[in-house]
C-alpha cells in the first residue's frame, strides 16, 4: 500500500525526531551513551580544540605587545590600538567555540588573553569620581560641520554647566549660530579657524598653533579663572581613514600630533589643559608625543571607557580632556547634541 504524506509532521514522527537529535547529543565522543553533560567525558576533551586554543595564546600576545605590532604596513598597529578595547570581543568568540568543541583545552587558554585584558582595562571599570566641587568645569565638543541644528547644540552646550567650552569643527556657516547660542553664557570667546573657545571668565594671550596642516586647527589661550591662570588649548587633529589599498591612513595626523606636542612642552603654564578631537585613542602609540606629557581626565577621575564616536554607537574616546598640572575630579560623556560626536566633560582642581 502506498504511503500518504501531508505537509505537517504527525505528534508521533515530530517527538522520533526530538528523541533522535536528544540521543545524539548525549552520545560520548566514543559512540556510546554517556551521562552527565554531553561530550565532557573521557579525555577527549583535552585532545580536542588546540586551533582555538592557538588563537587564545596569539590573541593574549597582540593585547600584550600591542605598541610592537608595526606601522610600516597601513599603520595596522595604531588601527589596532584604536579599537583595542574591543578586542575582548575575540576572548567571547573563542569562548563560544571552545564550548561548541566541547574542549577543555580551548578553555583553559582563555585564561591567558582573559587575564592580559583585564590587566589592561579591568582598572576603567567602576566609577573613580570624588565629591569635590571642582575649580574649573570644561567641555569639548566635535559639532560636526554638517550639524542640522547648530542652535540646538549651542543651548545644550551652553545648559552644560561648563566654565570653559571648546568647539571643533565650527563652519563658517553655522559659527554665527553658535555664536549666538553660547555668547550669553560664555561672553567671552575666540574663533580661530574651525575651532573656538568659549568661557565664562576672561580670557588673554589667544593665538593659534601651527598643525602643519596649512589652515588653522588648533588655538591656545589664557583663562583668567578665580583660583589663578590656566593654558586652555582647543585642537582638532586631522581625520583619519580606514581604507582596503592604503590601510590606516594617519601620516598627517601623527605628524600634526608632534606639531601640538612641542607647543605642549614649551607652555610654562603651571595648568595646562587640553580639550579636543584628538582623532585617536589615548592607547594609539601615535599620539605619544601629547599623551607623555600629559593624562587623560577619563582616565583618572571617569566611569568606564566613556567611548564619544560615533554618537549613534560610541566605539572609541578620540575626543579627549588632558591635563598637566591641574588634577581631575569627575570625568563623564554628555548626550547627543545632534553632531557625529558626544560631547566630554570634565571637573578639574587647579594646581597651586
Amino acid at each position: 500500500m502506498a504511503r500518504a504524506y501531508t505537509s505537517e509532521a504527525t505528534h508521533s514522527e515530530e517527538g522520533d525526531r526530538r528523541a533522535g537529535l536528544f540521543s545524539r547529543l548525549a552520545r560520548r565522543p566514543d559512540g556510546r551513551q554517556g551521562r552527565g553533560f554531553p561530550g565532557w567525558s573521557g579525555p577527549g576533551k583535552w585532545r580536542r580544540g588546540w586551533v582555538p586554543a592557538a588563537l587564545a595564546v596569539v590573541l593574549a600576545l597582540v593585547f600584550l605587545l600591542h605598541a610592537e605590532i608595526p606601522n610600516s604596513i597601513g599603520n595596522i598597529g595604531s588601527l589596532w590600538e584604536t579599537f583595542l578595547p574591543w578586542g575582548g570581543l575575540g576572548i567571547a568568540v573563542l569562548l563560544i567555540v571552545g564550548v561548541l568543541r566541547r574542549s577543555a583545552t580551548a578553555l583553559l587558554a582563555l585564561v591567558l588573553p582573559s587575564l592580559v585584558w583585564l590587566n589592561l582595562f579591568g582598572g576603567v571599570f567602576g566609577d573613580k569620581s570624588t565629591s569635590a566641587a571642582g575649580d574649573l568645569t570644561v567641555v569639548t565638543h566635535n559639532v560636526n560641520a554638517d550639524n542640522p541644528d547648530p542652535r540646538g547644540t549651542a543651548r545644550k552646550l551652553a545648559a552644560s554647566g561648563a566654565d570653559v567650552i571648546a568647539l571643533e569643527e565650527v563652519s563658517r556657516t553655522q559659527a554665527a549660530s553658535y555664536e549666538e547660542g553660547l555668547d550669553k553664557s560664555h561672553p567671552y570667546h575666540k574663533l580661530t579657524g574651525t575651532v573656538g573657545i568659549w568661557s565664562k571668565y576672561p580670557l588673554t594671550d589667544t593665538r593659534p598653533i601651527d598643525l602643519k596642516m596649512g589652515w588653522p586647527r588648533a588655538m591656545r589661550a589664557t583663562v583668567k579663572t578665580p583660583k589663578g591662570d590656566v593654558a586652555v588649548y582647543a585642537a582638532h587633529l586631522p581625520s583619519v581613514r580606514v581604507q582596503f589599498r592604503a590601510g590606516f591612513t594617519a601620516g598627517q595626523r601623527d605628524g600634526s600630533a608632534n606639531a601640538l606636542g612641542d607647543a605642549l612642552s614649551d607652555d610654562p603654564a603651571d595648568n595646562v589643559v587640553l580639550l579636543g578631537d584628538l582623532n585617536g585613542t589615548m592607547n594609539d602609540r601615535a599620539l605619544a608625543p601629547i599623551t607623555s606629557q600629559l593624562r587623560s581626565a577619563q582616565g583618572a577621575a571617569g566611569d568606564g571607557f566613556g567611548f564619544s564616536w560615533p554618537a549613534s554607537f560610541p566605539m572609541a574616546r578620540i575626543d579627549q580632556i588632558m591635563v598637566k598640572g591641574p588634577d581631575p575630579v569627575s570625568a563623564w560623556t554628555l548626550p547627543s547634541t545632534g553632531s557625529d560626536h558626544l560631547p566630554i566633560g570634565a571637573k578639574l582642581n587647579l594646581a597651586g
